[in-house]
């Protein structure tokens, strides 16, 4: 299985990004991937997931602002992010969910490469 995370950059406050996710090697119409972000010092922490009974969960530190959805002729998920704040900066991450609890790190089996985001003030 692999992931492919892009669509990262730099972005000032208040300005949006849309990160992608395109999945291989797994039936994409029944996965749940799921974004991470880490700030330098930081633990990864959840951001959202879509889940393929369409389902999606957010944290509530971007809930309002960020958007995830899916493209299943595409295998790929997106990560809509508006109104970004500085503190949005980190590297983002998506992952296929494998079992356990969708807002922990520790209930995803893949990973893609990470895609960094940087928001100025």
């Amino acid at each position: 299985v692999q992931l492919q995370a892009s669509g990262g950059g730099l972005v000032q406050a208040g300005g949006s990004l849309t990160l992608s996710c395109t999945v291989s090697g797994r039936s994409f119409s029944t996965l749940t991937v799921g974004w991470f972000r880490q700030a330098p010092g930081k633990e990864r922490e959840f951001v959202a997931a879509d889940s393929w009974t369409t389902t999606t969960y957010y944290a509530d530190s971007v809930k309002g602002r960020f958007t995830i959805s899916r493209d299943n002729a595409k295998n790929t998920v997106y990560l809509q992010m508006k109104s970004l704040k500085p503190e949005d900066t980190a590297v983002y991450y998506c992952a296929t969910y494998w079992r356990g609890n969708v807002y922990l790190s520790t209930s995803y089996d893949y990973w893609g490469q990470g895609t960094q985001v940087t928001v100025s003030s």
